[in-house]
């Protein structure tokens, strides 16, 4: 029989006890950054609708398509859907879709596949029950505690990729997380693209302007990775975002970059901003129609160049503040929309992505409380990417470095939400249980002492410190605890393994493009 252990606590775990009273952040250097490898979500999904309600939004969405029809701004794109048997009235470039015809090639999208990266351990799936973490994208503002909100600048562009790197819980890009206004928007892609494949090994994202952007995009992931663009066609490696002029607009310049992404086997995610009471209905039924059919007839197109070519469905449903017509975030309206999306993609079959968004002006409990809400309607819809997941502020006007930091914590602490727990003798502790001893404590025992430096998730910028500890420490705020985290992040940066000639090769592509592009302009 195992003896009951002492009621008092021992001098070495009065020590542990004050340890661990001073804070998981008592130093910079102390950061704690767990791996994480592929997330899966071992949850069954929220389902906010009926299969009533569901029919009818489909239903709807399908009398959008066939009578209301979308404005493709594209000849080439107008010419491929009547080729497919759309009607086109090339007046007023518009689009019509039959049911009868869309829904097969919605079919012939994967409903999974593999983001490749040139490290193949960052290599990642898109679909099933996967949960993919991605950073902010396309803010045109970056802020510190520092320097305050700045315009968007390369030095700050290429600071996010260090951070995003820096921790595994990113699974791949999302595109330029702050816009190097300071590059000339013709040539920006290929500094950009160069940085991205050079300070991180993750797959990227970029920006769908143009078949040319594409082409180079595309040229410069096959020299990452030592592929030739047949392979890459095989084995996706890039993505990138098709958005919708909501209302039932699409703009041509995305269109080029769709069909180029298409005929190249890369994955696009299209994404109406259908904004309640704005750019579509003000109920969420009428919001969740309009979305579905912007996002499946402009998918559609994708089967029509190449089918089979891996697409995503993208949610970013919200509402309007009707006091002011500013988009809201992270709102009731927001989490239901996102589950409801989630019910949507799983009929058809599609990849889901949803994001995590706010509109909070700074760095405050209401970006986080936005941002928690949107993080667990985009989990809990099974969505298969989660973009803007680290980073986003200002609904979408600004990237933050503080605010990367703190999302960072919390997708690590979603990431560890998302492991099933673990039940067997060894979990169940009777043993502990027994030499704890009635009234006892748990402090001193030997499952305690063998599991305590690991039981637990051991957060980044939480000061879990009581509150005489955190004034000795300075008093300091989340907010200022981010701040220094990622200013330590950034000096123990490490970038990733290259090889000279692989590098060499890059940086002349982008060089001798660079150059014909200027000499064209």
């Amino acid at each position: 029989m195992i003896e009951r252990s002492n009621q008092g606590i021992s001098h070495g775990q009065a020590n542990m006890s004050r340890r661990r009273a001073r804070g998981r952040n008592a130093t910079a250097d102390q950061l704690v950054k767990p791996q994480a490898g592929q997330l899966f979500n071992p949850y069954q999904p929220v389902e906010a609708l009926g299969s009533e309600a569901l029919d009818l939004i489909h239903d709807g969405s399908m009398r959008i398509l066939e009578e209301i029809g979308l404005e493709v701004l594209n000849e080439r794109a107008l010419g491929l859907y009547e080729q497919d048997g759309a009607r086109v009235d090339w007046d007023l470039q518009r689009v019509y879709l039959d049911r009868e015809k869309l829904m097969p090639r919605l079919a012939t999208v994967p409903s999974h596949f593999t983001m490749h990266s040139r490290n193949p351990a960052r290599n990642r799936l898109v679909g099933k029950n996967a949960v993919n973490f991605t950073t902010v994208a396309s803010a045109p503002n970056s802020s510190d505690m520092e320097g305050g909100r700045r315009t968007g600048n390369f030095e700050d562009y290429c600071n996010f990729m260090r951070l995003a790197q820096s921790y595994d819980v990113i699974d791949f890009l999302s595109g330029y997380p702050v816009e190097p206004i300071d590059i000339h928007p013709e040539t920006r892609h290929l500094d950009a693209t160069l940085a991205a494949l050079t300070l991180t090994d993750r797959a990227f994202s970029l920006y769908c302007l143009g078949g040319g952007r594409v082409n180079d995009g595309i040229e410069m992931t096959a020299i990452a990775r030592g592929v030739d663009r047949e392979t890459l066609k095989s084995e996706p490696s890039i993505i990138t975002v098709v958005n919708t002029n909501s209302p039932l607009r699409v703009d041509g310049s995305m269109l080029d970059g769709l069909i180029e992404m298409a005929e190249n086997g890369q994955p696009t995610i299209v994404t109406p901003f259908t904004l309640s009471g704005a750019m579509c209905p003000i109920t969420i039924a009428g919001a969740l129609a309009q979305q579905n059919a912007e996002a499946l007839g402009v998918i559609a197109l994708s089967q029509m160049v190449n089918p089979g070519a891996p697409m995503v469905y993208g949610g970013f449903t919200s509402n309007a503040d009707m006091r002011s017509g500013a988009p809201a975030f992270g709102t009731p309206e927001y989490t239901r929309a996102a589950w409801a999306t989630g019910q949507l993609t799983r009929r058809y079959n599609l990849p889901f992505r949803s994001s995590n968004t706010n509109a909070s002006n700074c760095v405050d409990a209401q970006a986080a409380w936005e941002s928690q809400m949107s993080l667990w309607g985009a989990v809990m819809g099974h969505a298969h990417i989660v973009k803007h997941a680290a980073g986003w502020l200002e609904g979408g006007l600004c990237a933050s470095f503080e605010k990367f930091i703190i999302d960072i914590d919390m997708l690590q602490m979603m990431a560890e939400t998302l492991k099933p727990l673990q039940v067997d003798e060894s979990t169940l502790a009777l043993d502990a249980i027994v030499e704890a001893g009635h009234g006892g404590h748990f402090f001193g025992t030997a499952h305690t002492m063998a599991n305590y430096t690991t039981a637990f998730y051991e957060p980044l910028v939480s000061d879990w410190s009581n509150f005489e500890t955190w004034q000795e420490n300075g008093e300091q705020t989340a907010y200022q605890r981010a701040n220094r985290i990622y200013r330590q992040t950034l000096e123990d940066f490490e970038e990733p393994e290259m090889a000279a000639t692989v590098r060499e090769s890059l940086e002349q592509y982008a060089r001798e493009r660079r150059r014909e592009v200027e000499l064209a302009r």
